[in-house]
């Protein structure tokens, strides 16, 4: 993170005794990235965080298997269509995933277990509903719109308050603001589309007691799940740049040029192989000859996953594009507007655009999870050709 934050109670000094009421010892648990060269926070827990009485392999309770995107073809998800078993974790239902990312849906009303991806970072997008992330950092209320991003490591849990509706990034790596938003030590510059003060973290210790807790932890190698010994939520103070954080897409503050601005001045993230980006409600483009709405275009590197989460898309007009629909345009497929949609923005004379989307482009093919082809639009390619 691009900041400095510090929660609850520390020493003076890193690495020096820090002692309980009863005169024992607090334990440092040290969080860092890219083997003590990158962002780090150090923790305070009142018992050891590496005191585990059990560890027992876990089958996946979701289906894992992807099939290739054949023949190569654009494709229409419609998350409406979906229905998922379990809570934020184990209800996900995977979309579409390559080795560098995986894309999934959860709807839910029902807590998650306590949680550890040490694959990768997370970004979990709330479309719908509110619920509480709660972590060995704290909680943070979150709700429709916000972007929650989870750093590799962080054991933590989802407490939804009613129904909620999310779409899962997970990152094979560390999930960052883009770089060329930052300056050369860390701050948001004055370009980039949001800023630290847009950023909302945990602002106080979580304590929770508790023994013989088991948590579900992620790996390379598979899903294990440990039994601790104490609660892990027994951290009374921390500092550091590595933390959860959320941003809400309300805050992203939209790019406008004279005539239509790619998608790069949308970027929100970025991954290891893949951005994430987000297309808010804006004015159109003032050049007196411009057209307002997407060119046909061609990423020839990369594929394109929207993710539609509210306002109008008129530029996908008869398509069967709606709120909730996700759709998949593959690197080797030209897609644009559709027939029609150019003329009918121009003489429309419309100033601005209400459309929402998260997009997730991908540096190498996606594949297509079971939950895609659950719900998939099989004529959503040939409604170009209508």
């Amino acid at each position: 993170m691009p900041y400095y934050r510090q929660v609850g109670e520390i020493p003076r000094k890193r690495h020096v005794q820090f002692k309980r009421p009863d005169g024992g010892l607090y334990a440092e648990e040290l969080m860092g990235e890219e083997g003590f060269s990158s962002d780090s926070s150090l923790l305070y827990h009142r018992y050891l965080p590496t005191a585990i009485v059990k560890a027992e392999a876990v089958d996946p309770v979701v289906s894992v298997n992807t099939a290739p995107n054949l023949p190569l073809s654009p494709r229409h998800f419609r998350t409406q269509d979906l229905t998922s078993a379990g809570d934020l974790v184990a209800g996900r239902v995977l979309l579409s995933a390559n080795g560098d990312v995986r894309l999934s849906y959860a709807t839910t009303d029902r807590p998650s277990e306590l949680y550890r991806n040490s694959k990768g970072d997370e970004c979990v997008y709330i479309q719908r509903g509110s619920v509480r992330f709660e972590s060995t950092y704290g909680v943070i209320e979150a709700g429709e719109g916000d972007y929650v991003v989870i750093p590799t490591g962080t054991i933590h849990r989802w407490v939804p308050s009613g129904t909620v509706n999310a779409l899962v990034i997970e990152a094979s790596g560390h999930i960052r603001p883009p770089r060329r938003y930052l300056s050369q030590y860390g701050q948001f510059l004055e370009h980039a589309p949001y800023c630290e003060r847009d950023l909302r973290t945990p602002q106080e210790p979580l304590i929770t007691e508790g023994e013989e807790v088991p948590v579900l932890v992620r790996t390379r190698g598979g899903l294990t799940r440990l039994t601790y010994r104490n609660h892990p939520f027994d951290v009374v103070g921390w500092d550091g740049y590595l933390y959860p954080y959320a941003f809400n897409i309300e805050d992203f503050e939209p790019v406008v040029k004279k005539t239509h601005a790619p998608p790069p001045v949308h970027q929100t993230f970025e991954g290891p192989g893949f951005v994430v980006c987000s297309f808010m409600p804006r004015p159109l483009d003032f050049h007196p000859e411009a057209v307002p709405i997407p060119y046909n275009h061609h990423n020839v590197d990369s594929d394109e996953f929207m993710f539609y989460v509210g306002g109008d898309y008129s530029a996908r007009a008869g398509s069967g594009i709606d709120v909730g629909s996700i759709s998949l345009h593959p690197a080797g497929f030209t897609h644009g507007p559709q027939p029609g949609a150019v003329e009918a923005v121009i003489a429309a004379g419309a100033t601005h655009t209400s459309e929402m989307a998260v997009m997730v482009d991908t540096f190498r093919p996606l594949d297509l999870g079971e939950g895609a082809l659950a719900c998939e639009d099989p004529g959503y390619a040939w409604t170009w050709a209508r």
